[in-house]
């Protein structure tokens, strides 16, 4: 008998009849009440302490080398792989509906048909099967990773890539159980990646190290893993274009003036103070402190003018991303609803991080606790977020530069099998509870020229390096498969693991996270997924 159901829009707030009234940030997010305050918070002063990079502003040559030292003002980044995830609050599907998952076999050792009709997939839609419309197995791999075909991630991807750039994407799925419904999921790497390289020299940015979409520590919804806590590393908050515009504004001097005269002003201004705070008493060490900070500050404003006077740093207008040839529409990406808010904020992230002006970044997407409705409120939101996945992955293709992404949730959920046949919900079996032990995460790989190679001398030794664990035939994760499967702190460290390994760094894995918990040398190569696509940096690739 078919459920009667009061109309609803798919965006407006879900009132779970299993789940308390929301009281926190992260229920209201999960829910739907709220899509996350639209403010920003620059760099501060603090920021002048930020690791040193390559300068490579065209400073007076006398003025150059002090960005280095003493003012430790980053301008180039630290080469690494850009690097964003995808946080989606409350509790997505993943797994089999979306990204494939198998038994121990990997992605191809097919569970049983109940175990897929638990992920959603009808019996006559279950992997093995052909689509009797399209004449196309159910088992795709366009994207190097295996996803369902009908799957709603994929198809969001798939519409946001020029034809063709998916050839140069791989990734892989990681079974791994996680709680519903709590904000006690350790899920974000952001401070890992910071520090993931040689010597503990992760990702950084030449404005930001770090940068998300919520006011958190982690930039997201899911907390950070207590190991890497660190609050000089705490994300500059980034949801608009606007707020990209803001991070590097430039004053007016730049409106009035032309960058070059706008620099040699604020140098001058530099060598004036300079020259005046020569004469300050500098015996007491606080004095001379401020002195220095405010001497950078004024260094800083001239490199600032002379990397950003007149460059088109608004997502907004930026041709590859908004208009006739971008990756979102005008329509699209100034449209109102949550279809546009998601774009602009996507746009507003992956600019930052893909132009190397932060070292990675977070996207929180709310209202995935999306369980006890029609099978269509699911599928549009999973889409609309493969929309953004798909954004990220070509627009790195479009700046020619490498970029993974990393997407996880709180939790997962499972279906009943009842069938929801409207044009929205496909034919598809609809969410009803939360699941958590069909819960994964997945990471994509985009690497400009081949596509990222699996480890394996054969197709099975691959199959087991691009699933990290594994279900049982019933759509369970098996907990006791790798690390990761039942402890969300060791997936952010397989996932940390894994950014290094791109980046032929996966030896100094031990050194950098010496409490990591993935065990011996020969445990980690197991629970990795790639061989590297650099060597220490993206301008050394392999």
């Amino acid at each position: 008998m078919a459920k009667k159901r009061n109309a609803r829009h798919w965006d407006e707030p879900q009132y779970h009849a299993d789940h308390p009234r929301p009281v926190t940030r992260r229920q209201f997010v999960a829910q739907g009440f709220m899509t996350g305050a639209a403010y920003t918070t620059g760099a501060g002063i603090l920021s002048l302490f930020s690791n040193p990079r390559e300068a490579m502003a065209a400073l007076s040559g006398d003025l150059s080398p002090l960005l280095l030292n003493p003012c430790q003002i980053a301008t180039n980044g630290a080469g690494k792989i850009p690097f964003i995830c995808f946080d989606l609050a409350g509790g997505a599907n993943i797994a089999g509906s979306n990204v494939l998952v198998g038994k121990e076999g990997g992605q191809l050792d097919f569970l049983s048909t109940a175990g897929y009709e638990k992920m959603g997939l009808p019996g006559d839609m279950i992997p093995g099967l052909v689509d009797p419309t399209l004449q196309l197995p159910y088992e795709n791999f366009d994207l190097g990773l295996g996803f369902h075909l009908d799957s709603a991630f994929r198809r969001g991807i798939m519409n946001s890539l020029t034809p063709g750039n998916e050839q140069f994407i791989n990734g892989a799925v990681i079974p791994a159980r996680s709680d519903n419904d709590t904000g006690n999921n350790p899920h974000n790497p952001m401070n890992g990646i910071a520090r993931a390289g040689t010597g503990g020299l992760g990702a950084d940015g030449s404005i930001l190290t770090l940068t998300g979409t919520e006011n958190t520590a982690s930039g997201g919804n899911s907390t950070l893993p207590q190991a890497l806590m660190d609050p000089s590393l705490t994300p500059t908050k980034v949801d608009r274009p606007g707020d990209v515009v803001n991070l590097v504004d430039t004053g007016d001097l730049v409106g009035i003036l032309s960058k070059d005269d706008a620099t040699a002003v604020m140098e001058s201004i530099y060598r004036i103070t300079d020259r005046k705070m020569d004469q300050v008493n500098t015996q007491v060490t606080q004095e001379a402190v401020i002195k220095e900070l405010v001497r950078c500050g004024y260094l800083k404003s001239a490199d600032i003018a002379d990397r950003f006077g007149g460059v088109p740093i608004d997502p907004s207008q930026d041709p590859m991303i908004v208009g006739p040839t971008g990756i979102f529409t005008d329509a699209e990406f100034n449209g109102g609803g949550r279809d546009g808010q998601e774009f602009r904020k996507t746009a507003a992230i992956m600019k930052l991080v893909i132009n190397g002006y932060a070292g990675a970044g977070t996207i929180e997407m709310g209202g995935y606790d999306y369980h006890g409705g029609a099978r269509a409120e699911g599928e549009v939101k999973d889409e609309r977020a493969g929309r953004c996945m798909g954004a990220c992955l070509e627009y790195a293709a479009r700046q020619g530069v490498p970029l993974m992404m990393y997407v996880f949730s709180d939790g997962s959920l499972s279906s009943n099998g009842t069938i929801d046949n409207s044009l929205a919900g496909r034919g598809k079996g609809e969410w009803s509870s939360d699941n958590s032990s069909t819960a994964g995460a997945f990471f994509l790989v985009y690497n400009p020229g081949r596509r990222p190679t699996i480890i394996g001398a054969t197709p099975e030794e691959q199959a087991v390096h691009q699933q990290i664990g594994y279900m049982d035939a019933g759509g369970s994760v098996q907990r006791a498969a790798t690390p990761a499967a039942n402890n969300v702190n060791l997936l952010v460290n397989t996932v940390l693991l894994n950014y290094m390994a791109l980046h032929g760094e996966q030896g100094q894995f031990a050194n950098v996270f010496p409490n990591h918990g993935l065990g011996n040398s020969s445990m980690q190569d197991s629970l990795t997924a790639f061989t590297p696509i650099c060597n220490g940096t993206i301008g050394n690739p392999v």
